[in-house]
């Protein structure tokens, strides 16, 4: 994805038929509707569409750099934490009871319409 591609809104594309959205809302209260394909993670589309996220490890959670808030909607849709996961949030600032690590949410076609927030201290 190029730069000029970078934190655009599905509605900016005409021809695009994404699997499914999901809606993130950034660190200044921008909501913004990201096309992603099942098997993803929701880290990977935050952070290829060039939301300003850190993820630093990659997916791998060995870090807290992608913390998100799941709204809470959606919070008892996903699949529960692994030990890991909560482990490493212990890492994070402004861990609420939705808090996640968006790499380790991955998606599937159930989950069109997912709302995250970017947590505070995941800006690059």
């Amino acid at each position: 994805m190029s730069p000029a591609q970078a934190a655009l809104r599905i509605d900016d594309f005409e021809d695009l038929e994404p699997a499914l959205t999901i809606i993130v809302t950034d660190q200044n209260g921008a909501e913004h509707r990201l096309p992603a394909e099942p098997g993803w993670r929701a880290m990977e589309v935050i952070r290829d569409w060039g939301l300003n996220i850190k993820a630093e490890c990659g997916g791998a959670a060995a870090c807290a750099t992608c913390h998100v808030h799941v709204d809470r909607m959606w919070a008892d849709a996903l699949p529960p934490p692994t030990d890991e996961e909560v482990d490493r949030l212990d890492d994070a600032f402004d861990v609420q009871e939705t808090s996640r690590l968006s790499c380790q949410i991955l998606l599937s076609p159930e989950m069109d319409g997912l709302r995250l927030r970017l947590a505070p201290g995941t800006e690059r």
